[in-house]
């Protein structure tokens, strides 16, 4: 029942007082959201009066404050552990960190009195691009942000897109309402991931913006910046290197999610007690292993924790190394074929031949092989190598490299394996000259620095195959012109210093 000094919100179905239900109606109606609607979906008589009120633009999260809490969700029939997490949802998410104190690794860009660690203590958000492999902490540092959004309501305000399933309309959208933001002086942090997926046209939609200080970007990327992003938005915003983690780093997470599954961890010469009624328990040798075993990706780590604890969730379960390796089967291997990864590696296989490390060039030939590599792309650096590194010290290590590309697109893998290895081999061990590539790069450099018009071909040097041309004098030697095959200009250059 409602007294005469107080009346019910159509929206929302509060009572406030007679004087304070205009503001607060108007407010109700800038919330409308989706999930707002499925909370309360008001009558006809309501949405009847909900058409009277006047349009009043305001913060979402003051009403957001206001709106009391949802019902509790039915339990689901899902298995749960004795801790606070599930298997619902994927470990790496579960016990993703909210503060900086929480947050494992990048030592370099968040530890204590580095400049971004500071800036985001102080609830100071700048635009930046977070590059780094998967797994290394680029969602988790976002999450951070939008906490600390999250206790700045009337400064922050945090948006999260995927440029992998997002488009132009979605950005736009989000750069509207900032704007409107704007006016109660509250900016708005956008975190876009995979924001390499967004191609140069697509990435200006949000340049001006940028430029303006409409929005924050937080950009998240695997890719390098320099090729990814388009160049004018990078310039507005601060390149985050973030490395891949280390083994100490991933055993600090793993142990972390471990408790917080509350799962007993069993250190090296303890005993474990699995009787009857005693929780799961883990080997710290065991999560050492999977710390090892899965290339500085902490999500794939965190998820093949889950997976184990899921398969052996039972009463006094002890996990040991053997059930991480029956449970995960298969190394996770960082390997992308069309992205930085692939360079690098390639890089590194052509450099130990260079260097006539065996061991190294056969190496990195393995883990391009192992990552799935097109072989006929390693067989065409090698042919380069065998020109550029051994030259004429071994003039028989070109042929090799060729007939070894040829072999690769005969064979196909996995038979051409071997060819790939003996080829890097044989490179790697042979004699090096770079004499060839070195005379060809002062070559192009007498050429490319020339000044004016480049020099003519001597007339002697030139092709005769008509009477006129004989005449004028093609194809015959002036006297002192025997012998010589460089222009005038050029008499006494020696490219081979």
């Amino acid at each position: 029942m409602e007294d005469k000094d107080h009346t019910t919100c159509p929206i929302c179905n509060k009572s406030f007082l007679v004087n304070d239900i205009q503001q607060h109606a108007n407010r109700c109606i800038f919330l409308n959201c989706p999930d707002e609607k499925r909370k309360r979906s008001p009558s006809p008589e309501q949405q009847n009066s909900q058409a009277k009120l006047v349009f009043n633009q305001k913060s979402p999260r003051d009403m957001a404050r206001e709106t009391p809490p949802s019902e509790p969700s039915k339990q689901s029939n899902e298995p749960q552990m004795n801790g606070s997490l599930s298997f619902l949802v994927p470990l790496a998410k579960q016990v993703q960190p909210k503060t900086l104190g929480e947050f494992f690794g990048q030592s370099k860009v968040l530890g204590k009195n580095t400049v971004l660690h500071n800036l985001l203590q102080q609830g100071e958000i700048p635009n930046m691009i977070l590059w780094g492999p998967p797994g290394c902490g680029k969602t988790s540092l976002a999450g951070i942000i939008n906490h600390i959004c999250k206790e700045n309501p009337k400064k922050l305000r945090f948006a999260s897109l995927c440029a992998a399933s997002c488009g132009v309309k979605d950005v736009q959208s989000v750069i509207t309402v900032s704007k409107n933001e704007m006016k109660y002086g509250r900016k708005t942090v956008l975190f876009m991931d995979e924001i390499h997926a967004f191609n140069k046209k697509q990435q200006d939609t949000m340049l001006l913006s940028v430029e303006k200080g409409e929005i924050t970007l937080v950009g998240a990327t695997t890719e390098n910046p320099s090729f990814s992003i388009n160049s004018a938005l990078l310039s507005r915003c601060r390149v985050i290197v973030m490395e891949k983690l280390g083994q100490d780093t991933l055993m600090k997470i793993l142990e972390n999610a471990a408790k917080s599954f509350d799962v007993s961890i069993i250190h090296e010469g303890a005993e474990a007690k699995c009787g009857a009624g005693t929780k799961v328990s883990i080997e710290s040798a065991a999560l050492q292993f999977l710390a090892d075993f899965c290339d500085g990706d902490a999500r794939i780590a965190l998820n093949n924790l889950q997976l184990v604890i899921q398969h052996n969730n039972s009463s006094g379960k002890l996990i040991s190394i053997e059930d991480i390796k029956e449970g995960v089967k298969k190394c996770h291997m960082l390997y992308d074929r069309q992205g930085e990864e692939h360079y690098n590696l390639v890089s590194a296989m052509h450099k130990s031949i260079r260097g006539s490390d065996a061991n190294a060039a056969l190496y990195w030939t393995a883990r391009m092989l192992a990552g799935g590599e097109d072989p006929r792309f390693i067989a065409r650096r090698l042919v380069r190598a065998a020109s550029e590194d051994v030259g004429n010290a071994d003039p028989a290590a070109l042929p090799l490299a060729v007939a070894t590309m040829q072999g690769c697109q005969l064979l196909g893998m996995p038979e051409a394996d071997v060819l790939l290895a003996q080829c890097a081999i044989y490179l790697a061990r042979a004699p090096k000259s770079r004499e060839a590539d070195e005379a060809l790069g002062r070559a192009k450099t007498v050429v490319g620095t020339w000044k004016g018009r480049q020099p003519a071909v001597p007339m002697h040097l030139r092709n005769a195959p008509t009477g006129l041309m004989k005449k004028l004098g093609y194809g015959k030697p002036e006297e002192g012109q025997e012998g010589t095959f460089m222009p005038p200009e050029l008499e006494d250059t020696d490219f081979f210093d």
